[in-house]
This record gives C-alpha cells, sequence and structure tokens, in this order.
C-alpha cells in the first residue's frame, strides 16, 4: 500500500476515534432525566427556570409563579413515578395460569387516586402563572404554543 493512503486512512481513523471521544464526553447527565437524582433534577428544573424568566423578562413575582409551576409538575410526576415499575407490574398480572384483573385494576385506581387529589393544584398553577404575565409575555406564550415544536426547544 502506498504511504500516502496509509497515512490518510491513518489520520481519518485517529479524527474518527478522537471525535467519538469528544462526544461520549461532551455528553451531559442532565440531559437522561430518567436516571436522575432529586438534585439534579432540582437544578435542571432551575436553570430551565432561569431561561425562561430571561426570555420572557419575567419580573420576581412571575419568576416565583413560575417556580410554583415547576414544583406542581413535578411534585404531580413524582407522584405518578412512585407507583412502581409498570412493566414489572404487568408481568405480575401474568405470571400465573389466570389474569388478576383485581390486580390489574389497583394500580388504575392509585394512578387516578393520585390525579384526582392533585389536579386542582395542577391546575391552579398554570393558571395562576398565566394570570401574571402582562398581554406582551401572554402573547409570547400563545406565540411558543403555536409553533408545534415544544415550549423548550431551543433555536
Amino acid at each position: 500500500m502506498k504511504n500516502w493512503i496509509r497515512r490518510t486512512l491513518l489520520g481519518v481513523a485517529g479524527a474518527s476515534i478522537l471525535l467519538g471521544g469528544l462526544t461520549a464526553c461532551g455528553h451531559s447527565r442532565e440531559h437522561r432525566g430518567w436516571g436522575a437524582s432529586v438534585e439534579e433534577q432540582a437544578r435542571q428544573r432551575d436553570k430551565v427556570v432561569e431561561r425562561v424568566a430571561r426570555k420572557m423578562e419575567l419580573n420576581e413575582a412571575q419568576k416565583e409563579k413560575l417556580r410554583a409551576l415547576a414544583d406542581t409538575l413535578q411534585a404531580q410526576r413524582a407522584a405518578l413515578a412512585a407507583q412502581g415499575d409498570p412493566r414489572a407490574q404487568v408481568r405480575s398480572l401474568v405470571a400465573g395460569d389466570k389474569f388478576d384483573r383485581a390486580q390489574a385494576l389497583a394500580p388504575a385506581r392509585t394512578t387516578a387516586g393520585a390525579i384526582e387529589s392533585r389536579s386542582p393544584a395542577v391546575v391552579a398553577a398554570p393558571g395562576d402563572f398565566y394570570d401574571s404575565l402582562d398581554a406582551r409575555q401572554q402573547a409570547m406564550v400563545r406565540e411558543r404554543m403555536q409553533g408545534h415544536r415544544g415550549w423548550w426547544h431551543r433555536g
């Protein structure tokens, strides 16, 4: 094999390894929301609140309502996640020779109870935040929701 071909192939392989290593090191645990600890979730939530507050030019009272909204939604998510692994629950339902219908309804009832008990707070928090915004900020919220790209899309 000619020297220039060998050097080129080694250069491409080296660049690929370097780029792969940098990409692997560049990933942050904060982007893996499912495995994040409570502290990491709180830190990420604070970053999101600050970014939204900066983009919408929120005052301190509005920031507090946005934090309350984020905390309420996080508490609702934690309450729903605390019910255990749904796959393990389904596996236990089909482990025997008969499908246990009563056991299958129990998680649904628990989920419905968690949603029902927290729904006034889950409805009140976004309402309080939205009502605290001025007309320009409310228009920004409506515009972002029309975009179909998600509220937190960067760009």
